[in-house]
């Protein structure tokens, strides 16, 4: 995982950058995120075009384009390293009117009550809006 952002009350934000990394938010947090992850990352391999012919250095620069391209996936910890919140953004963490932010806690409950902070205080490091009645999918 890889560090992006400290949040109010001792909270730190950080990236998955690996299928095996989502696998083990999912089963922290008891949700489909890894499903998400996967789906994401087959499709932006789909539209990854390698700058070279040559067998071995087909993959050069496919990480970068993943990242460039996939959502951002993101787990929030306490000081302990418990998982508090998961999210997903939009590729880069820029604003994309297309993109349905997703943002949930344990067992895909409300993570805003606890964590509402923490989610604000991403929100503007991305100078995103991330308000419960757009990004929380089970409060409608």
């Amino acid at each position: 995982m890889k560090y992006v952002y400290d949040a109010p009350d001792g909270k730190t934000w950080f990236r998955m950058e690996t299928e095996v990394e989502a696998e083990r938010e999912s089963e922290l947090m008891q949700h489909a995120v890894a499903k998400h992850f996967r789906r994401a990352e087959e499709q932006a391999r789909t539209n990854y075009k390698p700058t070279s012919t040559v067998y071995i250095e087909q993959d050069i620069g496919l990480k970068a384009h993943l990242q460039r391209t996939m959502p951002l996936f993101l787990t929030l910890r306490d000081g302990d390293g418990n998982g508090l919140a998961t999210a997903m953004l939009p590729p880069g963490g820029k604003e994309d009117s297309g993109f349905r932010v997703i943002i949930v806690g344990a067992n895909n409950g409300d993570p805003y009550p606890d964590h509402g902070p923490a989610i604000a205080a991403l929100g503007r490091h991305f100078g995103l809006t991330l308000e419960r009645k757009d990004c929380f999918p089970y409060g409608r």
